[in-house]
């Protein structure tokens, strides 16, 4: 039975939307202002909030707000989490503006008093409706994702990455994850996302070595049609692209000083601006950033900017070598090798003993990702079983 939260200053109007979804067989609560309805949002576990706009204490817009945006606990507990109910505004005094700010702080709809029968049944349907689709589509996503979200291993040191990522992921917190290539610092991160409130919303990855510092600015904050040659329409960047998710800034050691300016002036303000346009867009999105380099030897060489340093470093996570962790070697190729002999539509292979000690006998340089593509190559060259010879030959 789906359960649903009226918050309204008028009893009569409580009790007659509670009276008509009852009938439909709905449970329904009662809230007679903002502040008593903020409270029983966060905790009641509701499928669908209707809230009216003109309340004392703390207005619709208001509770809308503290709903869809991270909140700190006043009691000094940990932050408030977005709630991830569809929220529908009621109002008698309702004019376009409002109905559009309403929705884009975050409202599933906006309805008219006084209300229509047949109008409030359809959209608490569609509602929930949508609430289901979103879990469906989350679920899904982390099933299709899972494959690439693995962080294998068992020991210490991979254990204690994976127990910050456990305690990290459902705040706010900003994680700067540092490691050697191929270590798995983009795993890292969508574990991160994926363990969020964010996680149905979109992580967008961003390789800042890849990108031309002249585009890197276009790329992130996106840019205005004819701004430069080549904009030949409006677009937006990254950021824009991430609001209410994830931003992923890969390799962020390797971005301009100029552009390390415009993200810092965008995390401390949570506001972008595309070039070539003087309008400020305001963005919500949590950013992990990753880098192989050591930042502090960049900030004396004054390649990076220590204050940016210190915005993104607020939980730090360091991935260790795979040379570090060699007694995770047996699991990974059992891993690595399942799921390459799916890929490849050919019976799984066994390796022996002796080949996982070959492999953990290794210096590897290129970490994870190499030895996964040791592995690959090992199935598709090697015998059914494969031996340390083959390792030695292969490898």
């Amino acid at each position: 039975m789906a359960k649903v939260l009226v918050i309204d200053d008028e009893r009569a109007i409580r009790n007659a939307i509670k009276e008509i979804l009852e009938f439909e067989g709905y449970e329904v609560s009662l809230a007679e202002n903002g502040a008593l309805g903020l409270k029983a949002a966060r905790t009641g576990g509701f499928d669908l909030i209707y809230s009216d706009i003109k309340m004392p204490e703390m207005d619709g817009m208001e509770l809308l707000k503290a709903l869809k945006e991270p909140a700190a606990d006043p009691q000094g507990g940990e932050a408030n989490a977005p709630v991830d109910t569809p929220v529908v505004m009621i109002s008698g005094h309702a004019d376009v503006k409002t109905a559009v700010d309403a929705l884009k702080i975050g409202a599933y709809d906006f309805i008219e008093k006084p209300l229509d029968l047949n109008r409030l049944l359809v959209t608490t349907k569609n509602a929930l409706e949508s609430k289901t689709l979103r879990q469906e589509t989350r679920q899904l996503r982390r099933k299709v994702t899972s494959r690439t979200s693995q962080m294998i291993g068992e020991s210490p040191s991979i254990t204690r990455v994976r127990e910050i990522i456990q305690k990290v992921a459902p705040t706010e917190a900003r994680v700067m994850i540092t490691g050697s290539n191929g270590t798995g610092k983009e795993v890292v991160a969508r574990l991160l996302h994926e363990g969020s409130s964010r996680a149905d919303k979109p992580m967008v990855e961003v390789n800042c070595a890849a990108i031309p510092s002249e585009l890197i600015e276009s790329e992130l904050f996106g840019h205005m049609k004819g701004s430069f040659t080549g904009a030949v329409k409006d677009r937006a960047g990254k950021f824009e692209q991430a609001d209410g998710g994830t931003l992923f800034l890969d390799e962020i050691g390797d971005m301009s000083l100029a552009a390390q300016t415009k993200v810092l002036r965008a995390l401390q303000e949570n506001e972008i601006t595309r070039v070539g346009s003087d309008k400020s867009i305001k963005v919500n999105v949590r950013v992990l950033a990753a880098t192989n380099k050591n930042l502090p030897e960049e900030i004396a060489a004054g390649r990076f900017r220590e204050d940016l340093f210190h915005r993104l470093n607020v939980i730090p996570i360091h991935v260790p070598d795979l040379d570090e962790r060699k007694e995770d070697i047996p699991l990974l190729v059992n891993y690595f090798s399942e799921q390459i002999c799916e890929e490849q539509r050919i019976a799984v292979k066994a390796f022996e003993p002796a080949a996982i000690q070959a492999l953990q006998d290794r210096h590897w340089t290129g970490n994870i990702r190499e030895l996964r593509n040791v592995v690959e190559r090992l199935i598709i060259l090697a015998g059914s079983q494969i031996t340390a010879e083959d390792v030695n030959l292969y490898a």
